[in-house]
């Protein structure tokens, strides 16, 4: 039965992860929306805890220092405005949860790293190529899309000429009005 479960669970989940770890230094981009505008914060810090690993939307619990004071936030790992994950890099843990991170602060938080494995490497070279690649694309379809807007308006500034010359009355034909 738990396994059917697991299984049920692990078939909702929508993205592709890293495999997050408490001890991780990651890096959140979060889309956000203010007014009518949407931007992308970066939230970086040490994962202090993870919270349903084995349900369809486990809780992983982000926490930095800023200018002195701690921060923390919880995000559900599925949720749908966080845009990605990066995993910086490793900490050697030997606890489930890093609560007592919270007293600590400066050179007493500093937690032993690991390097990232070549594969973890791997995945993280061939993703930030996809995005430079990605961007590439985006940036070309705008420019494309510049050059049509910008020959419709060339076309609609010579119509419009067109129209001006059309209404202008020509002098053969005034004169020939004046004779009569």
């Amino acid at each position: 039965m738990d396994q059917k479960l697991i299984e049920f669970n692990k078939s909702l989940r929508k993205k592709d992860m890293p495999d997050l770890r408490v001890g991780d230094v990651i890096r959140v981009h979060k889309k956000i929306k203010e007014g009518d505008k949407e931007r992308i914060q970066v939230f970086k810090g040490l994962i202090i805890s993870i919270k349903g690993k084995q349900s369809s939307s486990p809780m992983i619990t982000v926490r930095r220092e800023s200018g002195g004071i701690g921060v923390e936030i919880t995000f559900p790992l599925y949720l749908g405005s966080i845009e990605k994950i990066e995993l910086l890099r490793h900490s050697k843990v030997r606890r489930s949860k890093l609560y007592y991170m919270r007293e600590r602060s400066g050179k007493l938080a500093k937690m032993k790293s690991q390097d990232l494995t070549e594969e973890e490497l791997k995945d993280k070279k061939s993703g930030e190529k996809k995005e430079v690649e990605d961007k590439k694309d985006s940036e070309e379809k705008a420019r494309i899309k510049n050059k049509e807007e910008g020959k419709k308006e060339k076309k609609d500034k010579k119509k419009e000429e067109a129209k001006k010359e059309d209404k202008k009355p020509d002098k053969k034909v005034e004169e020939k009005k004046k004779d009569k």
